[in-house]
């Protein structure tokens, strides 16, 4: 019977319910949005450092990776040292520089990172071959490097290095061939970016007699033992600064401080608007009905079942409003996200919203509870409408 009366009771105002639905589900859609945001680009940043296993970070110090163009001079004794430490696994030096190729009459500048083959954890092989180790004449391209160079698989390159500004000659140069197409897994969008051996970029780089490097990725054999070991290499290696995955983490979730606080803030209007809409509604609805309540009361319905009455009626238009509004949720994020990663400079592996299950469930549960939460004040109105003077005033 409550559900019928329920169902009978939502029907009687169709285009008043469709609009409290409405509301509902943009409220829910605006708090989803603001819970993916709020910890979106966090999760989205660690799956980044983390997606090639490498838990540690060395760069220059006072910097974090890629954060400047400060290097790392004489990185040879540093790379053997970590190489020695028994809980070591792979050693990675990365070096990032200018370099310049020639494309018809033009110069085209590309991002040109130096490798080890052996132990890289920059970029993802896409299309081709990978850089063998000790290959010494292999590049590797993204996308974009390769649709502004004309690039193909097996073309000859001839990499120039420390140009000249005023006679835009190169210092040096070297030839190589392309032997696949790779995706940086920090290069921003559409960003134009090589790979190559690691001791050829150095000799590409402005400073190769400094032996430098712009980071070292450090895969640890044991997850527990990755702060002991990063608490190792700093001891060790005071001139450079050592940054496990968590401990940037920490850092970058420091300069989300304004997403953060704005996600918060959004969140409870979201939930204030959804506790209104429904409470005002359902007030009305029982002002409206006060005499059907009342007539309920007259042949002996209890208050309680009067409650949940009124509040299944929230609870009804709370759910439909929630399911709507993770899917019109889910669809804005990813407008948004398109245009919020669109920005200058970011890595193109990050995103602002991150759909997970348990985001999704906490959004819809919070504007649930808050919706059924909303329709106790109108329950309790309708459980305590006075049965004589109610039929009483409705009879005149």
């Amino acid at each position: 019977m409550t559900w019928a009366l329920v169902v009978r009771s939502l029907v009687r105002h169709p285009v008043r319910t469709l609009l409290v639905i409405a509301g509902i589900a943009v409220a829910a859609a605006l708090l989803l949005d603001m819970v993916m945001l709020a910890g979106g680009m966090e999760r989205s940043f660690s799956r980044m450092l983390l997606s090639r296993g490498y838990q540690i970070r060395l760069s220059p110090k006072g910097t974090l990776p890629f954060d400047s163009e400060a290097m790392i001079p004489a990185i040879t004794p540093i790379l053997e040292d970590l190489r020695d430490d028994p809980d070591i696994e792979q050693v990675g030096p990365v070096l990032a520089t200018s370099l310049h190729v020639s494309v018809g009459d033009s110069l085209l500048t590309v991002v040109g990172y130096g490798v080890d083959p052996a132990a890289q954890g920059l970029y993802e092989l896409e299309s081709g071959t990978d850089l063998a180790p000790g290959d010494s004449t292999g590049l590797v391209v993204s996308e974009p490097a390769a649709a502004a160079a004309g690039w193909r698989l097996g073309d000859t390159v001839r990499l120039q290095g420390r140009l000249d500004p005023q006679s835009a000659r190169a210092a040096v140069e070297r030839v190589v061939v392309v032997r696949g197409v790779v995706r940086f897994l920090y290069d921003a969008r559409g960003q134009r970016s090589v790979g190559a051996d690691f001791r050829l970029v150095q000799s590409l780089g402005r400073q190769p007699d400094v032996d430098p490097a712009s980071m070292v990725m450090v895969k640890v054999r044991a997850d527990d033992r990755v702060d002991a070991v990063a608490e190792r290499i700093a001891a060790a290696h005071r001139t450079v600064e050592v940054n496990s995955v968590a401990a940037l983490v920490v850092q970058f979730r420091s300069r989300l401080v304004y997403f953060q606080q704005l996600s918060l803030i959004l969140a409870t209007i979201s939930l204030v608007v959804g506790v209104l809409l429904v409470g005002t509604i359902l007030t009305i609805t029982v002002s409206e009905r006060i005499g059907e309540f009342a007539v309920l009361r007259g042949i002996g319905v209890r208050r309680a079942r009067i409650v949940r009455l009124v509040m299944a009626e929230g609870a009804v238009l709370t759910g439909v409003g929630a399911i709507g509004g993770v899917v019109l949720g889910l669809v804005t994020a990813r407008y948004l996200d398109a245009i919020l990663t669109s920005f200058p400079g970011l890595p193109a592996a990050i995103s602002f919203f991150v759909p997970e299950r348990t985001a999704i469930a906490r959004a819809a549960i919070a504007v649930f509870v808050a919706g059924v939460a909303a329709s106790g004040y109108p329950a309790w109105l309708a459980a305590r409408a006075p049965i004589a003077e109610t039929l009483r005033a409705d009879a005149e």
